[in-house]
């Protein structure tokens, strides 16, 4: 299937990764809608983000799916600025890239790297991965992968028919989410699907965790 997609990247802004958190408040105190921040009144959505923020190499981007894509495309017409810590910081240009992309089941096996920490693990996982050995910790983080990949599908309404399989070849790093360190995950995975650039899968993606690219090296 093919999905709406909208990139906004903010040119001339230079910003810290674990600060994408603050570019969502900012955005999503602005605009004040659902999809920014995933709450309706005072309930969460707990479905997959149609809107997400990133800091990738020190630049913000926003990226936004379906629904999101056309919220993505109005915020860079309107917006010249963003406040980080109440410091205004002004956009000298900013990339529009609006189109359809393909989502979905493949044939073949694409090559994707984490140019963001994934968070894979949770109070189920955690306790299993500390205590299991190399083959049994990989086994963990492939279904989990696939397991994420299938959530995703969920949220943005497409049906996996067949079954999905992947080669993992990560390394743990330390992630401070909310005040809290966490084992979080880098490097790359083959899959038979198509996920189009910087989305993200896992955990705390709408605050740019777990963002793939598309890479063409081989696993070393």
């Amino acid at each position: 299937m093919e999905i709406k997609y909208a990139l906004l990247m903010m040119n001339g802004v230079k910003l810290k990764q674990r600060e994408s958190v603050k570019l969502r408040g900012y955005i999503a105190n602005k605009y004040n809608h659902y999809l920014l921040h995933n709450h309706l009144g005072d309930k969460m959505l707990f479905k997959y983000p149609k809107v997400q923020y990133k800091v990738i190499d020190g630049k913000p981007i926003l990226l936004g799916i379906n629904e999101g894509a056309m919220l993505v495309v109005n915020i860079g017409l309107d917006n010249e600025e963003i406040i980080i810590d109440d410091l205004k910081i002004p956009i000298e240009s900013q990339e529009i890239i609006k189109k359809d992309v393909a989502f979905g089941e493949i044939d073949d096996y694409k090559h994707y790297k984490f140019i963001t920490p994934w968070l894979a693990l949770n109070e189920s996982n955690y306790t299993k991965y500390i205590s299991g050995n190399q083959i049994e910790r990989e086994e963990i983080l492939k279904k989990t992968l696939i397991g994420n990949i299938i959530s995703m599908c969920k949220g943005i309404g497409y049906t996996v028919t067949h079954e999905l399989k992947c080669w993992l070849n990560v390394y743990e790093c330390e992630v401070n989410f909310k005040g809290v360190k966490m084992i979080g995950f880098k490097g790359d995975f083959k899959i038979n699907f198509n996920i189009p650039e910087y989305l993200g899968i896992g955990k705390s993606v709408s605050r740019g965790f777990g963002t793939v690219k598309e890479t063409n090296n081989d696993f070393e």
